[in-house]
Parts: C-alpha cells; sequence; structure tokens
C-alpha cells in the first residue's frame, strides 16, 4: 500500500431543509389553521480517528466529501428528517489545518477522537410557527439554511515512542529490520528509504515500544535539499530520538552536526527531545579506529557513545534497553495526575 501522509480535500455539509406552508382542511373541522411543518437539518461532516488506517492514500482518490441536504417540512405539523452526516475516516496522529496549511483545526491523537468539519444547516420554520392571535393563517416558511463548505488540509504525523534520524545509508532501516518484524527496504545506495516505516521492538511482557525510521536528511534539507524534511514531523510525537551515525565515515563528528543542525532548523522543540547516539557498522571498523571515533563522536554530542552493528546485532540488546528505560519514563510521566489536578480531602 502506497504511503501518503498529506492531502488537501473539499467538505460540505448540507442545507437545511425548508419550511412547509399547509393548512389543515378536513371534513367537520372548522378552522383548521396552518399545520406546515419545519424543514430538517442537513448533514454534518466530521472526521474521526481509527485505528486500522496508517496513511491517507484513500483520499488521494476522493476528495470531496457532502453530505445529504434535509428533508423539507410536510403538513399535518411534520418535521422533515435530518440530512444523513459524512464522516472522514483519518488515521490516528492526523492534523487538520485550514485551506492556508497554518491553522490548526484539530489534532486527533486518540481512537474515536471526532472533529466537526462543517456543521449542517438548520432547517427552515413551516407556517405553524408564524401564527399568532393577529395572524390566523400566515402564508409564509422559512427556507433552509445553507450548508459550509470549506477546503482543508490533512497532515499525518505518526504515532511512535522512538524516531530514529540519520544521514542517507547510516543503517537505520537495517537497525529497524532487526529489532522488530518491519520488513524495509534495503539497499547500498542512498535514499533508499522513501517514506516512514512502523516497527513494533518487544523486549518482554509488557515491554514494547514503537519506533519509526524516516528517510535520511542531509545537509540543507531545511531548504529543500534531497528529499527535504518534511518527514521530520514523524518524529515529533515521539518520547526520543535514536541518533544513528556511521561508523565507516571519515568524520563521524562532522555527520553528527549535520544532522543536529537540520534538526535545530525544522524545530528547537524537536531538536530539545532527548536522544541516544549510536556508532553503527562496527564490524566493518578497524579496531584501532574504533575507540579514536567513538571519542570523536562522544566529543561533539557530549554524551555516551554506545557502539552497535546491525548485522552482527551486537550492542542492540542494550541499546533497546535504554531506549525502553526513556518510554517507560515518558509513559508514567503522562500517566501520573498533574499537581494541579490533586485537590486536599474535603473537610466539613
Amino acid at each position: 500500500m502506497k504511503f501518503l501522509d498529506r492531502t488537501k480535500i473539499f467538505v460540505r455539509s448540507g442545507n437545511g431543509g425548508a419550511g412547509c406552508v399547509s393548512f389543515r382542511r378536513e371534513k367537520f373541522v372548522e378552522f383548521g389553521g396552518p399545520d406546515g411543518g419545519d424543514g430538517g437539518r442537513g448533514g454534518h461532516v466530521f472526521a474521526e480517528a481509527v485505528d486500522n488506517l496508517n496513511t491517507l492514500i484513500d483520499y488521494r482518490y476522493q476528495q470531496h466529501f457532502k453530505a445529504q441536504t434535509g428533508i423539507h417540512g410536510m403538513g399535518r405539523n411534520r418535521t422533515g428528517a435530518d440530512g444523513g452526516d459524512v464522516t472522514i475516516k483519518v488515521p490516528v496522529g492526523t492534523e487538520i489545518y485550514e485551506e492556508d496549511e497554518e491553522t490548526l483545526i484539530a489534532d486527533l491523537t486518540e481512537p474515536g477522537q471526532q472533529a466537526l468539519l462543517a456543521k449542517g444547516g438548520n432547517g427552515g420554520f413551516g407556517n405553524a410557527r408564524f401564527k399568532s392571535s393577529t395572524s390566523q393563517a400566515p402564508r409564509r416558511a422559512n427556507p433552509g439554511q445553507e450548508g459550509e463548505e470549506r477546503t482543508i488540509w490533512l497532515r499525518l504525523k505518526l504515532i511512535a515512542d522512538i524516531g530514529i534520524v540519520g544521514l542517507p545509508n547510516a543503517g537505520k532501516s537495517t537497525f529497524l529490520s532487526v529489532v522488530s518484524a518491519a520488513k524495509p527496504k534495503i539497499a547500498d545506495y542512498p535514499f533508499t528509504t522513501l517514506h516512514p516505516n512502523l516497527g513494533v521492538v518487544r523486549l518482554g511482557p509488557g515491554q514494547s515500544f514503537v519506533m519509526a525510521d524516516i528517510p535520511g536528511l542531509i545537509e540543507g534539507a531545511h531548504e529543500g535539499q534531497g528529499i527535504g524534511d518534511r518527514f521530520l514531523g514523524h518524529v515529533e510525537r515521539c518520547a526520543a530520538l535514536l541518533h544513528v551515525v556511521d561508523g565507516t565515515q571519515e568524520d563521524v563528528a562532522e555527520a553528527y552536526r549535520v544532522i543536529r543542525r537540520e534538526l535545530e532548523a525544522y524545530s528547537p522543540l524537536l531538536a530539545a527531545k532527548d536522544e541516544l547516539v549510536i556508532l553503527n557498522k562496527i564490524d566493518a571498523i578497524p579496531a584501532e579506529e574504533l575507540n579514536q571515533r567513538r571519542e570523536e563522536l562522544s566529543a561533539v554530542s557530549g554524551q555516551q557513545v554506545h557502539l552497535v552493528s546491525g548485522v552482527t546485532q551486537s550492542g542492540v540488546r542494550d541499546v533497546l534497553g535504554l531506549l525502553m528505560l526513556q518510554v517507560s519514563a515518558v509513559r508514567a510521566e503522562s500517566a501520573s495526575p498533574s499537581s494541579d489536578d490533586t485537590s486536599p480531602d474535603w473537610q466539613p
């Protein structure tokens, strides 16, 4: 299935049904009076987050969504039926923007969460609504209210606990394929990964987290170099970042700096996330050079560097254990009630 994380659609809610002009006329009923019913409400347009989707590809082929018009009112004070609503199913993590792509309408981060995109028009009043002591036979009724229409953007940001970042060919996809059941494309040329991949890492009972692998970044990605940096949106929600550095490069320190500059250019909040740095492909590095490159990378990153080989799986288990600790800490923090919510027990 093709991956699509950004698309534009048009939505329109239903018009309200018109009110009815009618009079009660039947045998043995004198002065029946007006009995025109109201029109039905037009249908709404909703967006709903669901679990079984992970791409917006469905909206490549259908971009227009229109709710039904309300049914007109009828005699005998019968109100018209409401128009049918339209619900647009989107993956969890979808952001909905106005046409300017800057004004956020809704951020659907939980399954079942809904957002009203276009409200249906109200139904018009029938002539029974206008009767009074001075107007006992009104011959007027309101038309239904027009529905709303708008063009919106859908942007998907994948829900993951750990995001993998690094230069192209750093071994990110290989690492994901080793630690999870994901099957990303792996080859010996740059930009093998053209869309994000998700994998579930399971360490034991009750110990699992979701890892996201995004396409590699190069210098100038924030200016459109390579395939750009828009895929960084898929790691904005992560608890921490896994920074993979190719140990076979001559200058591992510069490789680290390039990615950090791109993260800062994209979002200071993303760059401020917790980070775990690994030096990958240690099976292809001579022993005398390994310690030197590790020290260089540790000096520029300011933290401990972990040695890993995605091919031989050396050091992988230790890294996963550290990532699990970070994910567990974030989950515990989000689950614990804030100090503002706690209140002292009530006393009479």
